[in-house]
């Protein structure tokens, strides 16, 4: 372990306790304010269908394009993590996306700009994850490290229930603005505290660089599973994005629930698919660390519960069977973002590995979210859930435990 620089600042040294408490602390806060701007869009398009004209369509080319800036952001700020402080990266990622947030709205009626906007506010966000996740398996132990990804996953989901709830009362500009300063306070206060915790000595970085593995890179991260957890990602990140991204709309159109009662009942179902990342843990610590198993099981419970989705036609036990659906997908997704990406600590690659993941993620998602938003029209919602129990399906296949590898236990 490479010997912490900086000063004391009157903290014990060596105190794991208290640098997983303080890191994991600010990192949650700041992705909840990433959250909550990021889903603002999502739960304000029945508003703004309804009340200013705009066209399911339209909006979801907007949504594409920003996750398609976020996927290559992710790529490229993963790799650019792995050489600049976190502080850097966290602190303008937060800071030019609010600025972003708060132009997005006035660009609308001009489809160039409007796509432009809200594609780079993507790719300030994406200047977050990887780096956050590379400073907190740097800086805390192995099993704090996990609790840490915890804290701002389960932060993350929060989001879009406080996104949700203010969409519920405030007309959709307002809530860009809410967005908008949210991100602006947070980037000031993670600047500051980042410096901080480095003058004490809480942060350092690059402690583990991989040197043992120098010079093999590609072929590391394959011993470690990178291809079975690209898969994985692709079909998580479908449902915990692009899916959740529609179910505002599916509730006003498909369930016939107004735009606000969707906000509503968005909030509340996005609260408690939040409780995910909890159950991932626990789960996976009761089934002796076997991040196949759960995995499978996280799969095919949500696959069944599409299958569900489907079927039942009554309109609370349909949000029921959907919450659930969507619950175990983002099981499935805690496992990989909680669990194997700081699990990779020791390659030194934390943050372009992470950042490769979440492009594939993202990626896929932008892919999907047009392709639901046209689907929508073409097939109907009902086969679009078809559409959806079929990626769960394949998620079932690509879980099982084949050509496993000593290295890729946790």
């Amino acid at each position: 372990m490479t010997k912490r620089k900086g000063k004391n600042m009157n903290f014990p040294k060596n105190n794991s306790v208290r640098n997983a408490v303080f890191i994991g602390t600010l990192c949650s806060i700041s992705y909840l304010g990433v959250y909550f701007a990021r889903n603002i869009l999502s739960v304000v398009t029945p508003q703004m269908i309804e009340t200013s004209g705009y066209a399911e369509e339209y909006i979801g080319s907007i949504s594409s394009m920003f996750f398609t800036f976020y996927a290559v952001g992710q790529l490229i700020n993963g790799l650019v993590g792995d050489k600049i402080k976190a502080r850097y990266m966290i602190s303008f990622g937060l800071l030019l996306a609010g600025i972003c947030n708060a132009l997005f709205p006035h660009m609308l009626d001009i489809p160039f700009a409007a796509h432009l906007t809200y594609g780079m506010i993507g790719f300030f966000l994406s200047m977050l994850y990887a780096p956050m996740t590379k400073v907190v398996a740097e800086n805390t132990e192995p099993h704090y490290a996990a609790r840490c990804c915890l804290g701002y996953t389960f932060a993350s989901y929060l989001g879009s229930p406080a996104a949700g709830l203010v969409a519920a009362f405030f007309m959709w500009q307002a809530v860009f603005f809410m967005g908008s300063a949210s991100l602006i306070i947070m980037g000031i206060l993670c600047f500051i505290c980042f410096l901080y915790f480095e003058k004490a000595g809480i942060v350092t970085y690059n402690q583990f660089d991989g040197k043992k593995e120098k010079g093999k890179g590609l072929k590391v991260l394959i011993e470690y599973r990178i291809i079975k957890f690209t898969f994985v990602s692709v079909l998580t990140g479908i449902v915990r994005t692009a899916v959740v991204f529609w179910m505002p709309t599916y509730l006003a159109q498909y369930l016939g629930f107004s735009p606000q009662n969707s906000g509503l009942i968005f909030t509340v179902a996005t609260f408690v698919i939040s409780s995910s990342a909890f159950i991932a843990v626990f789960i996976y610590e009761r089934l002796k660390r076997n991040m196949d198993l759960v995995l499978l099981l996280f799969f095919a419970g949500s696959a069944i519960s599409f299958i569900g989705v489907y079927l039942v036609d009554q309109p609370m036990l349909n949000i029921c069977m959907l919450i659930l659906a969507i619950l175990f997908n983002n099981c499935a997704a805690s496992v990989l973002w909680s669990i194997y990406c700081p699990s990779l600590r020791d390659t030194g690659m934390v943050s372009g590995a992470t950042g490769y993941l979440d492009f594939m993620s993202y990626m896929a998602a932008a892919v999907s979210s047009t392709l639901f938003a046209n689907a929508v029209t073409a097939i109907g919602w009902n086969n679009l859930i078809l559409v959806w129990l079929v990626l769960m399906a394949a998620g079932v296949i690509v879980a099982l435990p084949i050509g496993k590898s000593e290295r890729s236990k946790t």
